[in-house]
């Protein structure tokens, strides 16, 4: 059995003291292919401010020359094993798990390969996280066991991507589309001319997607 990934606490970046999360509702910030923790920080000045943010660092190295990290390998015989995006989506878990037990509430924000993670963790544990916005990502075919339950539940899903991507092959989109209707309450938008990448329209429709889940966890803290 493989060896369990940890995710590397001393790199990831927080918005707040990581001491002083307190109650506050909580986004985990979840980089791409070949990037690092510091790749999707500075979206933070575009989320709501009740969020506290902590962008974690993948914990693998893609292989040289590539730079930054990754959550799973994208190369080689074995790149398309859902094991990897699940053992990614699990050492993401761990970390809550020790990090932030004691965050009002709990949603993640991925692009690309964090999106697939976003949405995996979520199906391995629906009862944990609030809400998922996957940005040019995708969800991993396969079953897992609580797939049931994520369909039973049915939480927030924010899903964008752009016509003119390339990179998230299509096989993989039209599994999604298929996929997530069927699971969660999806708000999905495609971006004309977008490319592998995030536009300032798809960040002002997210920005409306997380100030509804504010409104959603309040009214079921009040109610």
């Amino acid at each position: 059995m493989p060896e369990a990934l940890v995710l590397d606490a001393d790199a990831v970046l927080w918005s707040t003291e990581r001491d002083a999360l307190g109650d506050r509702h909580l986004l985990l910030l979840l980089h791409g292919y070949g990037a690092d923790e510091h790749d999707l920080y500075p979206l933070r000045s575009y989320l709501p401010e009740r969020f506290a943010v902590a962008s974690l660092a993948a914990p693998l190295l893609p292989p040289w020359p590539a730079p930054g990290r990754s959550w799973y390998p994208i190369e080689g015989l074995e790149s398309r094993d859902p094991s990897h995006v699940t053992r990614a989506a699990e050492a993401v878990i761990t970390w809550i798990d020790a990090h932030a037990q004691g965050a009002a509430s709990v949603g993640l924000l991925g692009f690309s390969q964090g999106g697939a993670v976003s949405l995996q963790a979520m199906r391995l544990d629906p009862e944990r996280f609030a809400f998922a916005v996957n940005l040019s990502g995708y969800v991993t075919p396969g079953d897992l066991p609580r797939d049931a339950e994520l369909a039973e539940r049915r939480p927030p899903v924010f899903w964008g991507r752009g016509t003119n991507d390339d990179v998230i092959p299509g096989f993989l989109v039209d599994y999604t589309t298929q996929w997530l209707p069927e699971r969660v309450d999806l708000s999905g938008r495609v971006y004309q001319g977008l490319t592998h990448s995030v536009s300032e329209q798809e960040l002002d429709d997210v920005r409306t997607f997380l100030d509804k889940r504010l409104e959603d966890l309040d009214a079921a803290a009040a109610g």
